[in-house]
């Protein structure tokens, strides 16, 4: 069967473990790539060029917006980040899922202009522990981390506007509840190629 890829978008308050979780699913399920989004922050240790984002300065951004290229983009944390619309088309085009790893205002705005897009929200256990994983990354200051956990409260609140939550209490566990989604959504009678049926099958 032929038929157009599906667009996941999973979104957390910062911590919860998302961008881990993302890069585990496209391990383990065939199809299934990840958007890398554009982004005016620095890299953080560890983060490659082109594979984890696309780093770009702020002009380079804003050009990119007077130029109608994304998809979406938002204001995260004080920096920019944005889904290149000519490489999701590309990727759904070719009957690949896409998994879109974006923060809630990113995500209101695609289920507004992809009403057919999955959207998952990844909770973390509890706000204790997610304060405890924003700490542990030592990455940020302390400044930065009460903006996040302040930010965090928000996002939660926004759970109810998508498709399925996942607590990520334990990686293995999540992962699992992770894959089924998708594998639920392809197999969905809405996402069938029904000319296919007809001619195989009628």
């Amino acid at each position: 069967m032929n038929r157009k890829g599906i667009m996941f978008i999973i979104s957390a308050p910062s911590g919860a473990g998302k961008t881990t979780l993302c890069y585990k699913l496209v391990e383990i399920c065939s199809k299934l790539c990840i958007s890398v989004s554009y982004t005016t922050r620095k890299p953080r240790q560890g983060e490659i060029d082109g594979v984890h984002y696309h780093f770009v300065n702020d002009d380079t951004f804003n050009n990119m917006i007077l130029a109608d290229e994304f998809l979406e983009w938002a204001k995260v944390h004080d920096h920019l980040y944005g889904t290149s619309k000519k490489k999701t088309d590309e990727i759904l085009t070719q009957g690949l899922d896409i998994l879109l790893n974006i923060d809630v205002q990113g995500s209101r705005l695609l289920r507004a202009n992809i009403p057919d897009s999955v959207l998952i929200f990844i909770l973390p256990p509890s706000m204790e522990i997610l304060e405890k994983r924003l700490k542990g990354r030592m990455s940020d200051s302390e400044e930065t981390i009460l903006k996040r956990i302040k930010k965090a409260k928000n996002e939660i609140m926004e759970y109810k506007h998508y498709d399925y939550v996942i607590v990520n209490n334990i990686l293995e566990e999540a992962l699992i509840q992770l894959k089924s989604v998708v594998i639920a959504e392809r197999l969905k009678v809405s996402r069938t190629e029904h000319i296919w049926i007809k001619e195989n099958f009628l």
